[in-house]
């Protein structure tokens, strides 16, 4: 997702301006791509996940915590958001193991691809506690170990929408929600309930997978509800923060 118009920070202003309580995490898809071309690496996904050598790793945090989120940020506070950017690594706001299976249950060797097995809110509350909005990169620290795992962001935001007990999870996408039968624009599901969703989860493919896995830890974890949007539009996130548009799961 971009914001070169701003569009989107507006939006986040508006809605803390209305006194709901933000918490934002981003990705960073199409600029780590940009910075693994730039470096002459050579990367591959399966099933929705970035395969992350220990080199690629180095790439992906330094192009999240660092370009990505400062971008966010900036923008953010353009438009009178008071946002602090921080790392899933930082106060082990994150803490994991390796993935070691994608969505549907098949092994696969991703490398330093994180599976969120704790979340620890403490320095997200004391941001927003202190009136700052948090805008998190999706990385997390290895348990046991001195590295980081990279997270998809779809994962990392449930853990955290989880972990905060959020009203709702609002999950930005390329497309107007989930597709019973993609991309068949009249198969799009309005409302679905987390254990409906979850007797479907291996049907979907791609980026899609992590997205509806996302849904469904988030709900596990304690957030009440989840929406997923068509994030080229501000519009639609105006809309999913008064509780409308997309597809609703809840529990």
């Amino acid at each position: 997702m971009k914001d070169e118009s701003g569009a989107f920070a507006q939006a986040a202003a508006a809605a803390i301006s209305q006194g709901i309580e933000l918490v934002i995490v981003h990705g960073g898809g199409p600029q780590i791509d940009a910075a693994l071309v730039s470096a002459g690496i050579q990367s591959q996904s399966i099933g929705g996940f970035r395969v992350t050598t220990p080199e690629i790793f180095e790439i992906v945090q330094s192009v999240l915590a660092g370009e990505v989120c400062a971008s966010v940020v900036s923008s953010l506070r353009k438009s009178g958001v008071n946002a602090a950017g921080i790392s899933g690594r930082d106060g082990n706001t994150l803490q994991g193991i390796r993935m070691t299976k994608i969505v549907d249950g098949t092994p696969a060797e991703l490398g330093l691809v994180g599976e969120v097995t704790s979340v620890d809110t403490e320095l997200i509350e004391s941001l927003l506690g202190e009136k700052f909005t948090p805008v998190i990169s999706p990385l997390a620290n290895e348990i046991g170990a001195d590295n980081g795992l990279n997270v998809n962001a779809d994962l990392a935001a449930a853990a955290i929408a989880g972990g905060l007990k959020a009203e709702s999870l609002i999950v930005l996408t390329d497309v107007a929600g989930i597709y019973r039968n993609f991309p068949d624009p009249t198969s799009i599901i309005t409302e679905i309930s987390a254990s409906d969703l979850a007797l479907m989860k291996n049907d979907f493919q791609g980026g899609m997978a992590p997205k509806v896995a996302a849904c469904l830890a988030a709900i596990a974890a304690g957030a009440t509800t989840v929406r997923i949007i068509d994030g080229n539009s501000a519009e639609n996130l105006l809309l999913a923060l008064a509780g409308s548009g997309g597809t609703l799961v809840h529990a």
